[in-house]
């Protein structure tokens, strides 16, 4: 497994307990960069989780613009925290493609969710996707 897969995990750890625990993601982050690891990892978990939460209400705006008939807080945590932290990638990092960052999503979604689940965030994170600007 690469590193940024690694940090992709640890980000959606981090919300996943700063959302269920109702917590900061500053407190969240302290737990989850506790656990052992690479730097480079931490620091790529600890970029995407404080990108989520300063872009956040962007972020669940346009992903109520593409969850039609779908409550936000509805949704299953884990997918909820995977579309974010998803979102936050398309919208703000343009070096990563978007075919990797939905390969990805869809691989965590699988892994720590169903099978649906990677269904369900493939089906809006294609329309997200409409959201990247281009690089300058």
């Amino acid at each position: 497994m690469g590193s940024r897969r690694e940090g992709r995990e640890m980000a959606l750890q981090t919300l996943y307990l700063a959302d269920t625990c109702r917590i900061a993601v500053e407190e969240a982050l302290k737990s989850t960069l506790s656990e052992p690891g690479p730097s480079s990892v931490r620091e790529f978990a600890t970029h995407l989780a404080n990108g989520v939460e300063v872009h956040k209400p962007r972020i669940d705006a346009i992903l109520v613009k593409y969850t039609q008939n779908w409550d936000i807080k509805r949704m299953a945590v884990v997918d909820r925290n995977i579309l974010r932290l998803s979102t936050f990638e398309i919208l703000f990092d343009p070096e990563t493609p978007l075919s990797v960052i939905i390969d990805e999503a869809i691989e965590v979604a699988k892994t720590y969710s169903t099978e649906d689940s990677g269904k369900f965030v493939n089906g809006i994170l294609d329309k997200v996707k409409a959201e990247r600007k281009p690089a300058a």
